[in-house]
């Protein structure tokens, strides 16, 4: 808890204390969630850069963006992005559009950077914490 305090750095004196402490709770229990482990264990990775090209309906378009985590195993890529939306959404039908088609890139890059694996995209709401899987169904819906 010590060192989050730290990382806050002094631009966070800027907000009441209440505030800085809740932000500290939530990114502890986020870290500390044993359903997340996966996600911050060995071999996972933050703030990874990607670009390329995909395709899109109206053709190959340039994609540049950063990941929040991903996981790589022999099987499947999981992507991972952090949503503050405070409340989180219950379901997955009350995510903003604008979210489902950022993931849907992702994983439409993603498929082509590892060909073969399984693209797991989810987003983790920081406010629940709750790790919310998204369905392929959706990510089809709302590809590029």
């Amino acid at each position: 808890e010590e060192t989050a305090w730290k990382l806050l750095g002094p631009e966070a004196r800027a907000f009441p204390e209440a505030e800085r402490a809740a932000l500290v709770r939530e990114t502890l229990a986020v870290l500390a969630h044993p359903d997340f482990a996966p996600i911050f264990g060995p071999g996972s990775r933050a703030e990874a850069p990607v670009a390329g090209l995909i395709e899109t309906r109206e053709g190959p378009r340039p994609l540049s963006g950063q990941l929040d985590r991903i996981l790589v195993t022999p099987e499947k890529v999981l992507v991972v992005d952090y949503k503050s939306n405070r409340p989180a959404p219950e379901r997955e039908s009350a995510v903003s559009p604008a979210y489902l088609r950022q993931m849907a890139a992702y994983r439409a890059l993603l498929r082509q950077v590892y060909p073969g694996r399984e693209v797991v995209c989810a987003l983790l709401w920081t406010d629940a914490p709750r790790l919310m899987q998204l369905s392929p169904e959706s990510l089809d819906t709302h590809a590029p």
